[in-house]
């Protein structure tokens, strides 16, 4: 008798601490946990089916997404199945195929992938290349110009990553809503690592379009969800709704999360808000980390200095040097932090990692270099 595939029960956030940046701002409270279960099966959202999931009265969808607008300083907001799919519906309904687009060289491969999409042409602005890999907002200037000379208009969009998913830089992003300004072209800002970790204004930071990840930082990593914002001025272009089905967005293709990413996502939310008030602790935290580890020797932090973010990526030729030697080779590390409970260093990184420290305690974190130590003198 086939007895069907067999899975492990995931138990990562109970034994271990996982450092994993993807996950850190997604770990789900408890309460939101029970939500998850009581609305597995099926299209739960829909016991109460008004007709397009936006303005569900129960569950109060309608009444969160107005929370959410004004958490996040904006006039408008929809549910997304992720911040992909934000980043596409903004591109889809505000743009033509063949026009210009500008983002960050950090940007996020989806936003890429959403433009080419969209039938867009791109034109990047650069980083600053090792070790910083600084995006400065002035050279916003140079890639809008650049693409007005060489399509005879300016670009029909701008997008800017506000932290970075490689070295966990923020990226003034008021400065740059203030080019896009002055050049009368929309702004979207990504902000993926970046709401739900901390306090967000998109108005303040002249931003037309914010996307959210759900699933990195919202508290919401039961499911693939995401939050897409807007101003006022947007909203009849980008919620435009279907000519036969009137209440259906058709950016969204009518509804998206219509289950559990949904519900983990509102029952997160009380969470999420208390916990961006407390973003000045956990930077602390992080700039503590890092120094902590550049004193283990022979380990740098790249990207910002002072950084101003929990992800944090490190160059590490001193555990390169074991791999040389280690009959494991790149494996080592992983294996040897696993047998410490400590996960989210991804197998096979040795030459360098990245790692987040958000809502994590000051001992944890003393433990995890500690343990960073013992492998040094253990195997050097």
């Amino acid at each position: 008798m086939n007895q069907g595939i067999k899975l492990e029960l995931r138990a990562r956030e109970e034994l271990f601490i996982n450092l994993e940046p993807l996950q850190r701002g997604g770990v789900v409270p408890a309460e939101s946990r029970k939500v998850a279960l009581s609305y597995i099966d099926g299209y739960s959202t829909c016991d109460y089916c008004l007709g397009t999931l936006h303005i569900l009265k129960k569950p109060p969808i309608c009444d969160f997404l107005t929370e959410v607008a004004d958490f996040l300083g904006m006039d408008n907001a929809i549910i997304t199945h992720g911040c992909r799919e934000a980043k596409f519906a903004i591109m889809h309904a505000i743009t033509k195929p063949g026009q210009a687009m500008v983002m960050d060289e950090n940007r996020h491969y989806t936003s890429y992938v959403a433009a080419e999409r969209a039938g867009l042409k791109t034109y990047e602005v650069p980083s600053t290349g090792y070790p910083e890999f600084k995006v400065n907002p002035e050279e916003y200037v140079s890639a809008i110009e650049k693409a007005r000379k060489e399509n005879g208009e300016l670009p029909a969009l701008v997008l800017l990553t506000h932290v970075d998913w490689t070295y966990g830089n923020l990226v003034d992003a008021e400065r740059v809503g203030k080019i896009c300004q002055e050049y009368g072209v929309p702004f979207l800002l990504n902000t993926a690592y970046s709401s739900g970790r901390m306090p967000i204004n998109g108005k303040q930071l002249l931003a037309d379009f914010i996307t959210c990840s759900g699933h990195k930082s919202w508290a919401a990593g039961a499911g693939v969800v995401g939050i897409l914002a807007l101003r006022d001025e947007w909203k009849d272009k980008v919620f435009k709704p279907s000519q036969r089905y009137k209440v259906k967005p058709i950016e969204i293709l009518g509804c998206s999360a219509r289950g559990t990413s949904a519900l983990v996502l509102m029952s997160s939310f009380p969470y999420v808000k208390e916990r961006v008030k407390h973003w000045d602790e956990e930077l602390e935290k992080a700039r503590w980390f890092s120094g902590q580890m550049e004193s283990l020797g022979d380990i740098r932090q790249l990207g910002d200095k002072p950084h101003n973010h929990d992800l944090i990526r490190f160059e590490t030729p001193v555990f390169n040097r074991i791999a040389q030697k280690h009959k494991r080779r790149g494996y080592f590390l992983y294996e040897e932090l696993l047998k410490r409970s400590i996960v989210g260093i991804k197998v096979g990184k040795t030459k360098s990692f990245d790692l987040s420290t958000y809502g994590l305690t000051r001992e944890q974190l003393g433990y995890v270099i500690d343990s960073f130590r013992d492998v040094i003198n253990k195997l050097s």
